[in-house]
């Protein structure tokens, strides 16, 4: 049994960081957190690297390209995407592709994805935002809500449905004929003209 599926037993006085520390568990295991979480830290380095002067040795380098439009916008939408991730994980999938294709597209657009050090953190994340799926509901959960839908339903209603069943049932599915199939009907039409009405 993985720690996700473990039922929370509350303490009788559960102190603020107790309380703190259970709902961001909650929180990180209900999303993608760590694809979300990589994705943000891809987006800084390439935001950042095309504005910052940088000083070597006494040396400023300033690094003011024509990509500085581009890379602000993909490092923007980076942390957005890695915030989506969290806060909306039903688009987790476009989140994850999204964010593998704007950090492949900073290569060229943002001094090499930011010297290299927002490729790995944005392709990981948008792998691991892509791939992630919730935990299923235990089958005892399951089984309980079951059996609470089969006691709320009336036993008048299930005469009915077994009726439309027995109706559908009695209606025949079209036939598909093939081309052989209907030069045999036609020699046996030809054969017996009356049985063809």
């Amino acid at each position: 049994m993985s720690s996700a599926l473990a039922s929370y037993r509350p303490a009788e006085h559960e102190n603020p960081v107790q309380w703190l520390r259970r709902v961001f568990r909650t929180f990180r295991r209900t999303r993608p957190y760590y694809g979300g979480l990589l994705a943000m830290i891809a987006g800084v380095p390439i935001m950042y690297f095309p504005y910052a002067k940088l000083s070597l040795g006494g040396m400023t380098v300033a690094m003011a390209t024509t990509a500085g439009a581009g890379s602000l916008i993909i490092g923007v939408l980076l942390i957005v995407l890695g915030l989506t991730a969290w806060f909306q994980p039903t688009v987790r999938v476009f989140a994850g592709v999204a964010t593998t294709l704007l950090t492949l597209v900073s290569i060229p657009v943002s001094n090499l994805a930011g010297f290299g050090l927002a490729l790995l953190p944005g392709l990981i994340g948008g792998g691991l935002m892509a791939s992630w799926a919730p935990l299923a509901e235990p089958k005892a959960a399951k089984a309980g809500v079951a059996e609470s839908v089969a006691a709320e339903t009336p036993a008048t209603e299930a005469p009915a449905a077994e009726t439309v069943v027995a109706e559908s049932a009695a209606v025949e599915a079209p036939i598909a004929k093939l081309p052989a199939q209907a030069a045999s009907n036609e020699q046996a039409a030809a054969a017996d003209p009356k049985e063809t009405r």
